[in-house]
């Protein structure tokens, strides 16, 4: 039994590790990293690659967390899916690849959850896109979306399953750790607003003169 937990931690973390933001950038020959805020993730693809370009990377890093998670789940049950998505989490935050340099693992724990629980995972996303709308502050939204679903999924395993309780704080610890200058930035009232409708105004804009 001991094996399926090794192989579902091994798929999960190499999976994990592929980093989509970084990949889509090559192939319009550019280095995500050397854009915008520099981060391999969603919205700054977002913001620099296009609309299209950032739906599938956020598309692409869920699949990295729900694919582990379902084969956890389907092998061990719960603590295999979040041994799996836990994997996952680590393997994008610190991925072998680029010498352990990798995001913030936010839309990777979107699809771990997703697979968990779709309705409380729909609910958060509601609640997320309440919180940026309203603060325009991306990392604020992210962390409110993960801190959620670990809560509830917290309580749900809370005195039943002591693995997945520490699992589940594991990966908000990766994402809140992740986001250690955001906080940081936050606090200070130093924090980049993403003003995400005015960002996808200039997106569709420019995407259009390009037609």
């Amino acid at each position: 039994m001991w094996y399926f937990y090794v192989l579902v931690g091994v798929i999960g973390y190499l999976l994990g590790g592929i980093n989509f933001a970084t990949l889509f950038a090559k192939l319009n020959k550019k280095n995500i990293r050397d854009m915008g805020s520099g981060n391999p993730g969603t919205m700054n693809v977002m913001r620099n690659l296009g609309a299209k370009w950032g739906a599938l990377t956020f598309v692409c890093d869920g699949l990295k967390g729900a694919i582990p998670a379902l084969l956890g789940n389907y092998l061990l049950g719960a603590e295999g899916l979040y041994c799996g998505g836990l994997s996952s989490v680590v393997g994008h935050c610190y991925p072998i690849y680029t010498k352990f340099k990798g995001g913030k693992g936010v839309a990777t724990s979107i699809g771990v959850f997703v697979v968990a629980n779709p309705l409380w995972s729909l609910i958060a996303f509601g609640i997320l896109i309440v919180v940026l709308l309203v603060s325009e502050y991306s990392s604020l939204s992210s962390m409110t979306f993960v801190t959620v679903l670990v809560v509830e999924q917290g309580v749900e395993f809370m005195g039943k399953n002591l693995a997945v309780s520490i699992m589940l704080f594991a990966i908000w610890l990766l994402v809140v750790f992740g986001h250690r200058k955001n906080i940081a930035n936050l606090i200070a009232g130093k924090e980049r607003k993403s003003r995400i409708l005015k960002v996808l105004s200039k997106i569709k804009k420019k995407e259009g003169k390009e037609e």
